[in-house]
């Protein structure tokens, strides 16, 4: 069984409900049908159901019919969220006229409703930017504690098994936080560790990346990296988690032994901490289409509930994916 399939599991044996706030969008619509058939989650799908069950019969989707559908605009819930977030927003001054207007926003509405226990988890993005998905989530569900900063984590599936965890590399930060410190960097590094086991299902190895290596290098990004490492530790005791290190250094047994003997990460690494978003970003998106390896995600961490955005390039697999991983988190939060 493949790491994809295995995560399909176990979301079928969590059965949670997730939330599709793009309810119209086509690519999302057949992502539900097949997730409802295939029993991998509940779909609480949002717009106009009748808009929604014409679009489902245009494109032959017949699992439709067993989603939830909630209309933004008319629901019988729309007061208690109204309520709900203005309770929420009250110190920035929010009045129950813009909550009102806000509500039938389906992001702001699908965010509310994972706030008030009535789903599990949200995915979104087949047609909204990253700033709107993420928006309504950082004010109304917020991050986990001790948790200052949300992150995105690609699981990388490489062609070649001898890296990572047989083949398997978690990369992160790739989609959030231009300029962590090394407060925010320590925090990314113990969240990402947390997504390996709950996704990836491997014990974390942790390497902190680097234009150096234990020191062949002397900069202030190079101490960032240092000192982010040491917070790492202090915040998970019991992480497998060594830096600075090259990312030769990290993956290449070889190399890891000559540029770092003694470490018991260097060479070993099956999760790469990159120290800005520029080197992360750009990293996985080099391994995927040089390497031809599979980057699922992003996978957003760090916040109290699992709400995770998609490319607007997204493919139906990928929207299907992004809802099993998302269910998965739900139920190890």
């Amino acid at each position: 069984m493949d790491l994809l399939e295995g995560i399909k599991l176990k979301a079928k044996r969590h059965n949670k409900r997730i939330v599709l706030p793009e309810g119209l969008e086509e690519r999302t619509l057949k992502a539900a049908d097949e997730i409802i058939r295939e029993g991998i989650a509940q779909i609480i799908l949002l717009g106009n159901p009748d808009a929604i069950k014409a679009a489902a019969e245009k494109f032959n989707l017949t699992s439709i019919i067993n989603a939830s559908i909630v209309d933004p605009a008319d629901h019988e819930r729309k007061g208690l969220y109204i309520d709900l977030m203005v309770e929420l927003r009250k110190h920035k001054g929010l009045t129950a006229e813009e909550a009102a207007m806000l509500i039938e926003d389906p992001l702001y509405l699908g965010t509310l409703m994972i706030k008030n226990g009535d789903a599990d988890g949200e995915v979104a993005g087949a047609m909204n930017a990253t700033g709107d998905v993420l928006r309504p989530a950082f004010q109304y569900v917020k991050t986990l504690p001790g948790i200052s900063v949300v992150s995105g984590a690609f699981i990388m599936i490489l062609k070649d098994s001898g890296f990572g965890e047989n083949g398997i590399i978690v990369f992160a930060d790739c989609a959030v936080h231009p300029d962590p410190t090394d407060k925010e960097l320590a925090e990314i590094a113990v969240a990402t560790a947390n997504t390996t086991r709950a996704i990836a299902g491997f014990e974390p190895r942790v390497a902190m990346l680097s234009f150096s290596t234990k020191g062949s290098a002397r900069h202030e990004l190079v101490d960032k990296v240092v000192n982010a490492t040491r917070m790492a530790r202090e915040m998970a005791p019991g992480l497998k988690i060594d830096g600075d290190l090259q990312a030769d250094a990290a993956i290449v047994a070889s190399i890891g032994a000559k540029k770092a003997p003694g470490s018991a990460i260097a060479g070993k690494a099956n999760v790469l901490i990159f120290p800005s978003l520029d080197a992360g970003n750009i990293a996985y998106k080099l391994v995927q289409r040089l390497a031809g390896a599979e980057a699922v995600g992003p996978v957003l961490q760090g916040m109290a509930a699992p709400i995770n955005d998609l490319s607007r390039g997204c493919s139906v697999s990928d929207i299907i994916n992004l809802v099993a991983i998302t269910a998965n988190q739900a139920a190890g939060l």
